[in-house]
């Protein structure tokens, strides 16, 4: 992994050097061993492209960037693997290109300039890259489908700034930080961040997965996203259960394989859960012999605790078990480096046990690990989506289906009958019904905590953003949920997380699950193939691992997930989090006082703890790091 850096400015301030450095140096941790830059005199201003290294592929000095063309037309920067690099060059070899290394950076430079845009379908990574092309005078921006790797710019018309976190960019700016305060509303009341291009810092955006924009250097301010990929609805395969479920067998091995692919030491990320042990289970199957080590996060004494799966798993292949546990006072003691190193906000304490595994593979001097991201989000995952799965049966014209689904998903562990109706009405229900659900029970879009009338001043938008059911999606209604959840909803942020925690250590997190075979062959299935009509979420996956994963854990019926005993933390130190909480009277759109009667009440048992103690914890020690309050 890497950080990239850089823009053009028609003029160009007179401490470029310094700030391509200082931006450089916000990125230190994302690439320790080797940094770059070089600076290009274009349509009478000036572009700078910055570079700092992480060697996972190809040590020596050969991989450094940016790397420029034979004849010096393109050159780039690039963070990222492209996993099925070898196969690429091979095919490149053919075609006449000659290599001078062994990374894949050259490959994807050598892919760019032998298929343009064309080739980014051909590639198997994650990958947030910038081409310049001197002749046209352009730069390629590029992110990877599922956007995996971050990519963030500032385009004004004679200006275009971009890197690979928000505080790298901001030390490019003249300008100081100022808070969005839509995202800011959408995060604090809805949960909502990282589900589309403007971020929490006003004029920095994010390129979205799957696009990449091309940027004429002599009118920038032109320049527009463009789609690369997009997952497609249709059902188009006619494969048997049975046949999908080994071509989901066959591709899930293959994507390991490539995943295995390093010239550094490499492990997992273990939580217990199918997926993690299914990619742990798989390294050993497709080689008995190396030696494998996970790295786990358990909670001793908390009911949600994955610890025994964990060893089951650890067992079963015989890998090498590290584990960490935390508690209210080590998240009290890290807090602060963690927001920090997020860069914005971002959904629970999950991302601490994140932190604290990757922390801990770290001081075991491993580089890369494998992690089990992505497969919720492809394949049906969480509670199994019921709402859009009857959805799709009532609009094939189905209704005894759609009951039956219910009964027979209501009879798995956490979930009921009624509930499942509760899902279907969620999102089937008219805007204006919707609010009034909420209202009723208990969600309301504008809480007393929050100084309403300086947000609508400000032109905030106080509603929640429900997502628009396409015709196209016609009875299949999870297949577009999924899609939803793959590129706005769910995976964006936890690829935030995970890129941010596996980056402060200097460490490769790669996720085999998301690549673009693996998603166009499940996103062709039929519906029931991932949600059962016995209500078995990940049914093909369950069926295609069968003898490579222990029968016991496929047939798992409850889902946990990578959780902390957040709410117990924030009781234990409710004290502290009062002071925390107390910043609140520095934010022009909250209601200080409002926001600490509630907390009170959650401290002493009167109320539930919700997911906004968190939120406003998060919210205000970010706020406060930016220094957005001194601008708002």
């Amino acid at each position: 992994m890497c950080g990239i850096t850089g823009g053009w400015w028609l003029a160009p301030p007179h401490d470029l050097h310094s700030r391509i450095a200082c931006s450089q140096s916000k990125l230190k941790q994302r690439g320790p061993d080797d940094q770059g830059s070089e600076l290009f005199d274009v349509c009478n201003g000036q572009l700078a492209l910055g570079h700092t290294r992480l060697s996972i592929i190809d040590l020596s000095a050969a991989g450094r960037q940016p790397m420029k063309s034979g004849a010096g037309r393109y050159s780039i920067v690039f963070n990222g693997e492209i996993y099925n690099y070898r196969e690429l060059r091979q095919e490149l070899i053919a075609l006449g290109h000659v290599f001078h290394s062994d990374s894949d950076t050259e490959v994807l430079l050598k892919a760019w300039q032998q298929w343009n845009a064309d080739c980014l379908a051909r590639l198997e990574g994650m990958f947030a890259f910038v081409v310049y092309d001197a002749k046209d005078k352009t730069l390629s921006c590029v992110r990877d489908a599922f956007g995996i790797k971050p990519f963030y710019f500032d385009l004004e018309q004679n200006r275009f700034l971009f890197a690979s976190e928000p505080a790298a960019l901001l030390s490019l700016r003249e300008q100081r930080p100022q808070a969005n305060w839509q995202r800011c509303y959408d995060y604090l009341v809805h949960g909502d961040f990282d589900n589309q291009q403007h971020t929490f810092i006003r004029g920095i955006r994010q390129l979205l997965p799957g696009h990449w924009m091309k940027v004429d250097l002599s009118n920038p301010a032109a320049s527009a996203q463009r789609t690369w990929w997009e997952p497609d609805f249709r059902e188009k395969s006619e494969l048997t259960f049975d046949q999908a479920a080994e071509a989901v067998r066959e591709q899930f091995l293959h994507n390991v394989r490539l995943h295995l692919r390093s010239d550094v030491p490499l492990g997992a990320a273990l939580s217990g859960g199918i997926d993690s042990s299914a990619i742990v289970c798989a390294m050993r199957y497709l080689d008995p012999a190396q030696p494998i080590s996970t790295f786990s996060y358990i909670a001793p004494g908390y009911k949600q605790c994955e610890e025994s799966w964990i060893d089951g798993i650890n067992q079963f292949v015989g890998a090498k078990a590290h584990k960490v546990s935390a508690t209210g006072d080590d998240l009290a003691r890290d807090l602060d480096r963690l927001i920090h190193i997020q860069g914005e906000p971002f959904t629970s304490t999950s991302a601490y046990a994140q932190y604290r595994v990757f922390q801990l593979a770290h001081e075991n001097n491993i580089t890369v690990t494998l992690e089990g991201q992505g497969a919720d989000e492809l394949l049906a995952g969480y509670a199994g989506f019921p709402g859009h799965r009857m959805l799709s049966l009532l609009e094939r014209g189905d209704l005894s289906g759609a009951e039956n689904f219910a009964r027979n998903w209501a009879r798995w562990p956490g979930r009921s009958y009624g509930r499942a109706w509760q899902y279907l009405a969620a999102i089937t229900l008219p805007d204006r019904l919707f609010g009034v659900a909420s209202k009723t029970m208990g969600r309301s879009f504008t809480p007393a905590w929050l100084n309403a009338d300086a947000l609508e001043n400000a032109g905030v938008t106080m509603v929640f953003e429900r997502e628009r059911k396409l015709d196209s999606a016609k009875g299949r209604r999870v297949m577009e949920r999924l899609a939803s959840s793959l590129k706005n909803r769910h995976l964006p942020g936890y690829l935030r997380e995970g890129d941010r925690n596996s980056m402060q250590f200097s460490l490769e997190s790669r996720v085999p699950f998301l690549t673009l075979p693996l998603a166009n062959l499940l996103f062709s299935l039929p519906e029931h193939y991932l949600i059962s009509r016995q209500g078995e979420t990940k049914s093909v996956f369950r069926a295609a691992l069968r003898g490579i994963v222990p029968d016991q854990l496929l047939d798992r019926k409850d889902k946990i997930g990578f959780e902390t005993p957040e709410q117990s933390w924030f009781l234990e130190k409710s004290g502290t989090v009062r002071k925390w909480l107390q910043t609140s009277h520095d934010v022009p759109f909250l209601n200080a006082n409002a926001l600490l009667q509630q907390f009170d009440s959650i401290a002493s048992g009167k109320s539930p703890c919700t997911a906004h103690v968190w939120r406003w914890v998060n919210f205000l020690k970010w706020y406060e790091q930016t220094g957005c309050g001194e601008h708002a």
